[in-house]
């Protein structure tokens, strides 16, 4: 079509068409919910890992308590036989002498058999492992039981001995273990569920690991107590005098050389606190003071 042919708007006719109002420059947005979708997914998954973490109840007839596991009792010594090797080759293998390991296990089974661990049906076991820098007693989950020679050769009685491998018996025996695994179990279902609420976001996922972490850690700093308090009643139930206890804490404080953590941010309370618990157990087992002929 040819210019000429083509009409032509008259001046002023021509006007852009007004948007309706609430549309345009200075239109509030729209808020978003905080109770979304996501909120009760992840709400979902909280009661979830709660409930599930209240129905692992089990009554311990040794500590008197209703404990949160994870696992059954043929499980724990099945995952602490399974890696026993993994622990030893960790460790720099077995120590070689024979008539040291025969002191560990001589202490060992006598506090065992001769205490309430005897009617329990954890399948105890004593290694002692060759590191000669590292300071350290340890359990696993059904009954074995390490300590290191670093450790032994600074222990200055058999009572000593007794206390540490009472201490971990106190380990097995409470179930600390699987009590762990399920409070991680259920750290890890509320670390899921607060990264669907949020949207997966980095920010959330720090928060939720390190709430995750200083729970587990609190958890930890308990265990260690009640494994001092066990270790007590053990120990003085096959004969040694519990005070002998106190003296290891005393050695373990000198290997730290005070290079220890502080107690909030530790899996292991301070000596001080261990110290305190130890005599509070000494004093509820003697009331009337540790009788004489105990073996120090």
């Amino acid at each position: 079509m040819s210019r000429r042919g083509m009409p032509m708007p008259r001046r002023g006719r021509m006007q852009m068409r007004r948007a309706p109002r609430g549309y345009g420059r200075g239109q509030p947005q729209k808020k978003r919910s905080f109770f979304g979708p996501r909120f009760w997914i992840g709400a979902g998954l909280i009661g979830f890992a709660f409930l599930s973490y209240q129905c692992s109840t089990e009554y311990n007839p040794v500590t008197g308590e209703e404990q949160h596991i994870a696992m059954a009792p043929q499980q724990e010594i099945a995952l602490g036989m399974k890696a026993v090797p993994e622990m030893v080759q960790q460790y720099g293998g077995l120590y070689p002498d024979q008539e040291a390991q025969a002191l560990v296990d001589r202490i060992g089974n006598k506090v065992v058999q001769e205490s309430d661990a005897a009617d329990t049906g954890w399948q105890f076991d004593f290694h002692l492992l060759a590191d000669p820098r590292t300071v350290n007693a340890f359990a696993l989950p059904g009954g074995p039981i390490f300590i290191t020679t670093a450790l032994l050769q600074r222990l200055e009685t058999e009572g000593q001995l007794a206390g540490v491998l009472g201490h971990e018996v106190g380990h097995v025996v409470a179930r600390h273990s699987a009590q762990r695994m399920a409070k991680q179990q259920l750290t890890q279902g509320i670390t899921g569920a607060v990264l669907v609420a949020a949207g997966g976001g980095g920010g959330e996922a720090q928060l939720a690991m390190m709430i995750g972490n200083m729970v587990n850690m609190k958890y930890g700093r308990e265990d260690e107590l009640q494994s001092d308090y066990l270790g007590v009643r053990f120990m003085s139930q096959a004969g040694y005098d519990p005070r002998a206890l106190i003296g290891v804490m005393r050695i373990l404080d000198e290997a730290a050389g005070g290079q220890a953590p502080p107690e909030f941010l530790s899996t292991h309370p301070s000596a001080p606190n261990r110290v305190a618990t130890i005599e509070a157990a000494i004093d509820e087992v003697y009331p009337g003071g540790v009788p004489d002929g105990m073996v120090p």
